[in-house]
């Protein structure tokens, strides 16, 4: 078992998977891991992916307008990021890690009838400071802070809204703090550890313009959910891990109340499930240079009802993983991930508007890091 752990810290068995993107339900596009805490040695690491989402359906019948194909409501999108880990000494470590943990992205063809031009897009931009420290071999524990710059913009459009068809609203960027509370405990010689992480929810104030009330600014309040993230990993024999994660996120907290489309619709303008995530892995070692892993992921469907701007509820898929070790310092790693979307039914004021199903995204990623 001593072998597992060398081999495991030492070539990083599944840093693949780490490289591809590992989206979740609601609003969220990367899982906020603390794990780089644990990497062996100092490390710099940059990584980018790409996801390229399917997801369509076909409007319902409304009034005089016949039942329409949406084509593919979901833009692609990128997810840079990057970390940095230094070991201050034998039991202090600290990172600063750089990501866009939750984002939107779904444009409605202007020539369907029923939600044609409905539109959101927004991006969140975090950095996250941490700080590890190592009571004995076994137990640990971390913390630290995340300041994040969120913003953007939503169009209702079609006979689904009735009057509130053409409504738009931008949301000024603004800037938010939380903070990041966890524990892990290890036995180094079977290379197991198990970590759990709370990411705070976060507040931000948005400046907000409505084109119903055309020239005046006021403030809507919100906040990115929390979330809470349960990792393991542990050596099952030579040069071969098991490793795997519960995420639960709590999307619910995610409220939009723009002032005067709460005054006509009385509700808010993002209504969205908590989902819990859970993925299973394997890793193992190729050659003194090569790892290969292979995950599974899985998130139970909710309310089939959802909303036209998140247009699907849970996931089932795969990922494939590579780690390559160019050198002591240099290791290029890459991921691939598939996932299947549940189908859903978007509505606008509790009726039905629309089916989706058979739905997909693929996700490509990769990751070079470098110790030091």
């Amino acid at each position: 078992m001593k072998r597992v752990a060398v081999i495991a810290a030492g070539l990083g068995v599944g840093a693949g998977l780490a490289a591809a993107p590992a989206l979740a339900g609601g609003i969220e596009r990367t899982t906020q891991s603390a794990m780089v805490l644990y990497e062996r040695g100092n490390k710099l690491s940059f990584s980018f992916g790409t996801v390229n989402p399917t997801v369509s359906g076909t409007t319902y019948a409304v009034g005089p307008f016949a039942a329409q194909g949406t084509g593919n409501v979901s833009d692609r999108f990128n997810l840079p990021a990057m970390s940095l880990k230094m070991d201050i000494n034998d039991q202090l470590s600290f990172a600063l890690i750089y990501d866009e943990p939750f984002g939107a992205s779904v444009y409605y063809d202007a020539s369907n009838a029923v939600l044609g031009a409905t539109a959101a897009e927004s991006n969140t931009k975090a950095v996250t400071a941490l700080a590890k420290y190592q009571f004995d071999k076994n137990l640990s524990a971390f913390g630290g802070l995340r300041i994040q710059r969120s913003g953007g913009m939503t169009h209702l459009g079609g006979a689904a809204y009735g009057p509130l068809d053409g409504y738009d609203v931008t949301f000024g960027d603004d800037v938010g703090y939380g903070y990041v509370l966890g524990a892990a405990y290890e036995i180094p010689e079977m290379a197991m550890r198990v970590a759990l992480t709370y990411n705070s929810a976060i507040d931000h104030s948005y400046d907000t313009v409505e084109n119903i009330n055309p020239g005046a600014t006021t403030q809507t309040e919100s906040k990115t959910p929390s979330s809470w993230n349960l990792e393991f990993q542990t050596g099952v024999a030579p040069g071969t891990l098991l490793m795997g994660s519960i995420r639960y996120v709590k999307h619910s907290q995610f409220k939009l109340y723009p002032q005067t489309f709460t005054a006509l619709a009385n509700r808010s303008l993002v209504n969205l499930e908590d989902t819990t995530t859970y993925r299973l892995g394997v890793g193992r070692q190729l050659n003194d240079q090569l790892s290969g892993s292979v995950m599974v992921t899985y998130e139970p469907e909710g309310d089939p009802l959802v909303s036209p701007l998140a247009p699907r509820t849970g996931m089932k898929g795969i990922t494939f993983g590579l780690a390559y070790k160019a050198s002591d310092q240099v290791e290029i790693s890459g991921g691939v991930s598939y996932m299947m979307l549940g189908d859903a039914t978007p509505a606008t004021s509790g009726t039905a508007r629309a089916d989706f199903s058979d739905n997909s995204y693929t996700a490509v990623g990769m990751k070079v890091s470098y110790s030091f």
